[in-house]
């Protein structure tokens, strides 16, 4: 070890930008840009859930701090969601709401991961939970999965192949960030049944479940409701990345533990965000129905496009490239699409295993310069 002050290893291992490698030449492209690296809906929230709809003197202590499990009306509106969704007698200790789901999952791991132990994490997979893990100081462990498994026995066999006896945890994601799958419950009883079998927790991002286009979501919790803990976001749901406000639904002991760990990163979600979810909660179902139509329409035509099939849900595709690269390998395909004005994200970002792809979101811009946009892309790979 070098002498202090020094860095953290596992600090020091993380990318500092892991969607695109172009985000500080942006400014400078000379042609239009279409920023499809980024995960993020154009769309603003409905009415009445903006920022500028809530006003001091309706809410007393907006600008104050609030209770660090979370405002207690949302509390109590996300205990009567979570119940709904999922069957389970959850109880207001049961929730934490968080500064986003990436906050929340960032405590739910650290409550659980320590150094020295191992995190499965089902690949592709959203490009930050790598380093969440790695933050913890256990080690991410990678798990070839939503291309290559096609029945519950292959999902448990590609899980089992990368276990270890210091694995304490599996992280599913479902829909997908990137791929747009949408995991079917058999699949999802098998990883839950081998969870509980060697005694793993199990972190279940959920924050696409809203946006589900060909089948029903399957929550993972009630199938393994002693060891999951689900993440979800405002984020997505509502178009409020900006606001910073998820939550985690689990068991009551794992909740207080990741709670203390929230308490000491950033306190509470802040509050004008929480009061912005309550009204999405309570009023935003139709802006919701819409999203959902508009993103299931336009990933279909970004996809026919693209010759990939369709997305179950989420709002991304990604998308194998290897027969368009050349001796400059995807470094040399991500410099053209820029040329182009297109960026898009690395699908390395997203798995180890996955040097030849790249991620595509669809929900960034209008759906017009999103198929303009996808359209260039499908041209510089030749589709």
């Amino acid at each position: 070890m070098p002498r202090p002050p020094h860095y953290r290893p596992s600090v020091t291992a993380m990318p500092g930008a892991v969607y695109s490698p172009f985000a500080d030449r942006m400014r400078d492209h000379p042609g239009p840009l279409y920023p499809l690296h980024v995960g993020d809906t154009w769309l603003e929230p409905a009415e009445g859930m903006r920022m500028q709809d809530i006003a001091s003197e309706d809410h007393p202590g907006l600008h104050q701090y609030c209770d660090t499990r979370g405002l207690p009306e949302l509390v109590d509106a996300l205990v009567e969601r979570a119940r709904g969704r999922s069957g389970l007698p959850w109880e207001r200790e049961s929730v934490l709401v968080s500064a986003g789901a990436t906050a929340g999952l960032g405590c739910a791991l650290g409550a659980v991961a320590s150094p020295g132990d191992e995190v499965l994490i089902l690949a592709p997979f959203w490009p930050l939970i790598r380093g969440i893990v790695q933050a913890t100081g256990a080690s991410p462990v990678e798990v070839p999965f939503y291309d290559r498994v096609a029945s519950a026995e292959d999902a448990v066999a590609a899980v089992r192949a990368r276990a270890s006896a210091n694995t304490v945890a599996l992280y599913v994601s479902s829909p997908s960030n990137p791929t747009g799958r949408v995991l079917p419950g058999a699949w999802l009883e098998a990883l839950a049944e081998l969870a509980r079998s060697e005694d793993w927790w199990l972190i279940s991002d959920e924050v696409y479940e809203d946006f589900v286009y060909a089948e029903d979501h399957v929550p993972l919790a009630p199938m393994a409701p002693e060891r999951t803990l689900s993440a979800h976001s405002f984020s997505k749901a509502y178009g409020m990345a900006g606001n910073r406000v998820g939550y985690l639904v689990g068991p009551a002991p794992w909740i207080d533990q990741a709670q203390k760990l929230g308490t000491h990163s950033f306190y509470n979600a802040p509050v004008p965000s929480q009061v912005a979810a309550l009204r999405a909660l309570e009023g935003g179902a139709e802006w919701q129905r819409a999203a959902r139509e508009q993103y299931r329409s336009v990933g279909a035509g970004c996809a026919s496009l693209l010759g990939v099939r369709p997305p179950d849900g989420s709002t991304f595709l990604f998308v194998d490239v290897e027969s368009a690269l050349d001796g400059r390998g995807l470094d040399g395909l991500l410099e053209d699409c820029f040329e182009a004005g297109v960026l898009v994200a690395p699908g390395s970002s997203s798995g180890s295993d996955y040097p030849h792809w790249v991620r595509v979101c669809y929900t960034v811009m209008p759906p017009e310069p999103t198929l303009e946009g996808v359209g260039h892309l499908a041209r510089l790979l030749g589709r």
